[in-house]
């Protein structure tokens, strides 16, 4: 493996901003690499996914890697000291916009399958560069899935270079009370639906959450709130929504996440209405994508065929990872908590590494994860 043109090529894919839907020049940069390294096939999808296949001399299961070019954008107030898109190395780690959320897996991944002996190889390889990722998990996965057919699914998110067997779902909640309009000289003609909701949310501080053994707890945070209204000039506010980030363990389901609220007995007395988020985001190649937002955790375990075989060939490398589990809300949530195809994760960089300011990525990490997948690969395909 040239780890001097692996290099290049993530700087590359920093150097080109790809918010969700807008990644139409990072998937074409990542279509020509995998091009030029002599993958078997390369092809876009609807929703603008590349997918690249490596073609096994013999018959056997198919793996699919998965990693997404979609990014977060800059947060403004708090200034970068390397340039968001520039791609510098200083001190042995790459900077830049989506280095650790999850350029640098991707690359790692193309490289990886590229490098493989294909003459040792009982199957095929697919690598996925999946759009919409951090606005609709899973979403675009489902198609690419569609297409693969996978028997085992590699997410590239960060683990810090460990191997983990499940992770966290997430669900977006929009609450809404609904009270009274009156002049506020005369609040008490009215019903105020900002007071209604201080009360539920004080409430919802109160739920007993679940807790996962190797998840950790689900959680549940506030993320914003607005009254109509607005702005109020001399009334009472008659609607209010917040929005809740709901991390979600497995089992969970949509209608048992929802009724923990709406069931709360000190909110009995409160008009109150609860749903689930719905996303729509355009694809940057046209299409509108839809989905509400419940996206369900998922887990394997320790002994399953698949896990075992990932952290075999990890441990072939040199690596002892730790086996645990995503504590946010993957592409995962598609290929094992609603496909149930066995995944794993595994990727450099830590989760607190992504969506920070100045965010980075070692390129010693960036290597170790290189050949990490193609061990992965080698334990699942190879003989």
């Amino acid at each position: 493996m040239n780890q001097e043109k692996l290099v290049h090529f993530v700087q590359a894919l920093v150097q080109r901003p790809s918010l969700s839907g807008q990644e139409r020049a990072v998937a074409e940069r990542v279509r020509d690499e995998m091009i030029a390294l002599g993958f078997s096939a390369v092809s876009t999808d609807e929703n603008g996914s590349v997918v690249g296949w490596i073609e096994g001399a013999h018959p056997g299961k198919t793996i699919l890697l998965d990693a997404h070019i979609d990014t977060v954008g800059i947060a403004p107030g708090v200034p970068w000291t390397q340039e968001p898109h520039g791609g510098r190395i200083v001190d042995n780690a790459l900077y830049g916009r989506g280095s650790a959320d999850m350029k640098g897996a991707l690359a790692a991944m193309i490289y990886a399958a590229a490098t493989m002996d294909r003459t040792k190889l009982h199957g095929r390889v697919a690598v996925s560069a999946s759009t919409l990722e951090e606005v609709l998990e899973g979403v675009t996965l489902r198609t690419i899935m569609a297409h693969v057919q996978p028997d085992c699914v590699v997410i590239g998110e960060a683990t810090n270079l460990n191997l983990n067997r499940g992770g966290r779902g997430r669900a977006e909640i929009h609450l809404k009370t609904i009270g009274r309009p009156a002049h506020s000289s005369s609040p008490h003609l009215g019903r105020n639906a900002v007071l209604d909701m201080m009360a539920v949310i004080a409430a919802i501080e109160t739920l007993d959450l679940p807790v996962d053994p190797l998840m950790g707890p689900a959680m549940m945070a506030l993320t914003d709130i607005i009254s109509e209204p607005y702005p109020g000039y001399s009334v009472i506010p008659s609607l209010c929504r917040v929005t809740y980030d709901r991390r979600l363990l497995p089992g969970e389901t949509a209608e048992a996440v929802l009724a923990l609220i709406t069931n709360h007995p000190a909110l009995q007395h409160i008009p109150l209405a609860a749903k689930l988020a719905a996303g729509e985001h355009n694809a940057y190649t046209g299409p509108m994508l839809r989905a509400e937002k419940f996206f369900p955790a998922w887990v394997f375990p320790a002994d399953h065929w698949f896990v075992e075989r990932a952290l075999a060939g990890l441990h072939h490398t040199g690596l002892q990872p730790a086996v645990s589990a995503y504590r946010f809300c993957t592409n995962g949530t598609y290929s094992a908590g609603i496909a149930g195809v066995p995944t794993v994760g595994f990727g450099p960089a830590k989760e607190s590494d992504a969506h920070v300011v100045d965010e980075r990525l070692l390129l010693a990490d960036l290597f170790a994860a290189a050949q990490g997948y193609q061990a992965i690969i080698a334990a699942t395909l190879g003989r």
